[in-house]
């Protein structure tokens, strides 16, 4: 079990954090008296009841408000088994397998396509796929990357609740049975991940996702982490799970090693309600205002790059002091994250105008990424952001932050300079820090 901190050396009256960082962790020392408190979700100690294929198969034996998946199966040749790309850490070669067995166990001459919903990601690599579902299932199995903008292999369901087109996968309305698996952390503005996100944005049409995503849902008071009833994000992307007939869902809840200590199947909303109601009252916290929020995005896979990193800045942006400082430690190994993210600055360096434009434009005018620029434009507008990361310091500061001072990227790398640096722009030696070590993982409850 990864441990987030450690009080140490109490000779000195200190405590030792550390914060996951890619695949190690680095590190950030903090006198005691000035540590305000150490937010994170008890899902990283949660003892599971069983092992991680027998929680899978229990989950199948006994799925909510649907029948079994073997039953489901019976008499359906053609199966799509949606799954998440390499951006989130679903445990496929735990779960794939025992799957398909259970699908073939109500019809073995099923035909199994593994459908990986990028949403508006790029393209999973070989090395990837194989990292992702274990050699086996990668050479057994069919298995297909969704292109958003494949306009040939795309199908319109009709028009959503927000009035967007549904556009989605022609792969995913061709097939006899549709079946979906993922996992459940809370999202920063859908509520939740999982369940019904298969389709919406997973397999979805590029214009699809743009409209979902618009300016005014994004800046809807319940378009936020933990929250799904009320959000118009969310109830898009349930109607799109419907009219897909997504009929059956497994979703795990994983602990910081990435294991799975809890799994849901059955119905698209309501078992994936169950999972997400689990979550909450394991990663629901109460907010520890501070000068100073030292945070990370949960390490490999989930801190490949800077576009991702956003997320776990809306936890410290719950929990902090007005004018406070963040300091984010995210690998970044992927570099920005993409184009539109990263050339947010490329005509003007200030969160105002960005904010501005954006905010202008109507559900049908969503540019891409715009819903990840416009809460990080959000972020910035109230606070300075401390970025320790592996990525070249220029890229930090195009996107108006500020690079970690004297940070060297490895196991056991020291955020201290970064601290000293929290410490000046907020103009205080003793300034109090909270740190929220996997902010991605917690639900920061209003105040």
């Amino acid at each position: 079990m990864t441990v987030y901190y450690d009080c140490v050396n109490r000779r000195e009256n200190k405590m030792k954090v550390g914060i996951p960082y890619g695949k190690t962790t680095v590190i950030c020392e903090i006198p005691d008296a000035r540590v305000r408190g150490v937010l994170y979700s008890h899902a990283h100690d949660y003892k599971a009841a069983a092992g991680e294929a027998d929680l899978v198969r229990e989950a199948l034996r006994t799925p909510v408000d649907s029948p079994p998946l073997r039953e489901l199966a019976k008499g359906k040749r053609r199966v799509v088994v949606i799954t998440s790309d390499h951006t989130r850490p679903v445990p496929s070669a735990v779960t794939m397998p025992i799957l398909s067995r259970e699908i073939r166990a109500g019809n073995p001459e099923a035909d199994i396509t593994i459908l990986v919903a990028t949403g508006m990601h790029r393209d999973m690599t070989k090395d990837e796929i194989i990292a992702r579902f274990g050699a086996e299932i990668a050479s057994r199995e069919k298995i297909i990357v969704h292109d958003c903008r494949d306009d040939a292999n795309l199908v319109s369901l009709g028009t959503l609740p927000s009035g967007g087109d549904l556009v989605i996968d022609r792969l995913a309305v061709d097939c006899d049975l549709l079946v979906a698996e993922g996992f459940i952390e809370p999202h920063f503005f859908a509520g939740f991940s999982g369940g019904r996100k298969a389709i919406l944005p997973g397999i979805a049409g590029y214009q699809t996702v743009l409209a979902n995503h618009c300016a005014e849902f994004i800046s809807h008071d319940h378009a936020r982490t933990g929250v799904l009833d009320g959000n118009p994000i969310h109830e898009d992307m349930i109607f799109a799970a419907r009219a897909a007939k997504l009929a059956f869902i497994l979703n795990v809840v994983l602990d910081s090693d990435k294991k799975i200590i809890a799994a849901f199947a059955g119905d698209t909303d309501t078992a994936h309600r169950r999972g997400c109601d689990f979550l909450k009252g394991l990663a629901g916290v109460k907010p520890v205002p501070a000068d100073i929020v030292i945070t990370g995005n949960g390490g490999y896979p989930l801190d490949q790059n800077i576009y991702q990193a956003v997320k776990c800045m809306t936890g410290a942006e719950a929990s902090i002091n007005p004018g406070g400082v963040i300091v984010v430690a995210s690998e970044c190994s992927d570099g920005h994250g993409g184009a539109a993210f990263y050339d947010t600055f490329k005509d003007t360096r200030s969160p105002a105008e960005v904010m501005k434009a954006i905010c202008a434009r109507g559900r049908s005018e969503t540019l891409p990424d715009q819903w990840q620029i416009q809460i990080f434009m959000r972020i910035l507008l109230k606070h300075k952001v401390i970025m320790a990361a592996s990525v070249p310091p220029e890229m930090i500061e195009h996107l108006g932050m500020i690079p970690a001072p004297g940070f060297l990227s490895s196991s056991g790398a020291s955020l201290n300079g970064a601290l000293a640096a929290a410490e000046k722009l907020v103009g205080k030696d003793d300034a109090s820090v909270t740190v929220i070590p996997d902010g991605v993982s917690v639900i920061v409850e209003p105040q």
